[in-house]
């Protein structure tokens, strides 16, 4: 709670500094997208893959393991599902489809995530690094498909791929928006992982490996496999993000399709402190934050980009917050010799 008020001081520094209101900024930040249904919806839309992504990161993070490239992950578990939905459409698609479409996204984000984890099992690599830069990799194969081979025949040269059928997009919860079952889905991810974190042996392994690894071996604690396990999970979490916002929200690929969504969730996993519950509400704050700045953006003229400095201020005060916890700030006067 110190981190969010000290973040909501400092933000309000920011907008006087842009020439606006602080009071009138903050409302339109973090109180009017809660004022109507509409905004209501789509706080709702855009936590759903921040909380999921963020889930499977709290797990890694909690083994001490540091996958940072969960925005690559969600870009190929929306490559991988939506390649499903492309390849059929226009021929006969059944009620198969769509939980396919879903099991791909997992499956795909699952794959790219166990690239970090090998090269850190088998040579030693920086997971830190190595998920990060696949990053790379993932946004220019994304670019390159809507370009090139899955670019619709009839979009008038955009760079996007056909919109998907009703059989390969979620049903809407919500007539006028675009709430869609993605949502539901999210809550049940964080009701089986907050079991899985706290009554489970795995869940206490996989504490004990990032609290104290020494201990975690003298328990039988195979390290190597559960950072196998850690990193399939998160990759699979932040896929399934992907797909759910390609077949939910956009139904169709095109570049930049998230605005990142993997980056943030970091913010909100260690807001959420690194529990799938706290991550939940985390990923609601940030969720805010997004509609809050689109709505600043246009009725302040303030940057977009201001969401991102509010963002990074709430991980800044949260580390920092931890620090002080921790650690106790001493002045020591030194002692002639």
């Amino acid at each position: 709670m110190l981190a969010v008020a000290l973040a909501l001081a400092s933000a309000a520094v920011m907008f006087a500094a842009l020439g606006a209101d602080p009071l009138v900024a903050l409302h339109a930040y973090f109180l009017l997208p809660l004022s109507d249904s509409w905004g209501l919806q789509e706080v709702a839309v855009k936590a759903t893959p921040l909380v999921l992504i963020s889930v499977g990161l709290a797990f890694c993070y909690r083994a001490g393991v540091w996958n940072i490239g969960a925005e690559g992950q969600f870009l190929v578990g929306a490559l991988a599902g939506a390649w499903l939905a492309i390849a059929t459409h226009g021929a006969a698609q059944g009620p198969w489809l769509l939980p396919a479409m879903l099991a791909a996204g997992a499956l795909g984000g699952s794959a790219f995530a166990l690239i970090p984890a090998l090269l850190r099992t088998r040579f030693g690599a920086s997971e830190i690094l190595t998920s990060l830069m696949l990053v790379y990799v993932a946004e220019l194969l994304l670019d390159w498909l809507v370009r090139g081979p899955w670019r619709d025949p009839a979009g008038f040269n955009m760079p996007q791929t056909v919109t998907f059928s009703p059989a390969a997009t979620l049903p809407l919860l919500a007539e006028g928006g675009r709430l869609n079952l993605g949502t539901p889905i999210a809550l049940l991810v964080v009701i089986v992982a907050a079991f899985v974190a706290t009554r489970t042996l795995k869940g206490f392994e996989i504490r004990l490996l990032g609290e104290a690894p020494r201990a975690a071996r003298f328990a039988g604690v195979d390290a190597k496999r559960l950072t196998w396990g850690v990193f399939a999970l998160s990759g699979a979490l932040a896929g399934l993000a992907g797909i759910l916002e390609v077949s939910g929200t956009l139904r169709q690929l095109q570049p930049g399709l998230s605005p990142g969504y993997g980056f943030t969730a970091i913010i909100v996993a260690f807001l959420g402190r690194l529990n799938p519950v706290g991550c939940l509400v985390a990923g609601i704050l940030l969720a805010v934050t997004f509609i809050g700045g689109e709505n600043a953006q246009i009725m302040l003229r303030l940057p977009l980009d201001a969401t991102r400095v509010i963002q990074g201020l709430l991980l800044f005060y949260v580390l920092a917050c931890d620090t002080l916890l921790l650690y106790r700030v001493r002045l020591l006067r030194s002692v002639p010799a």
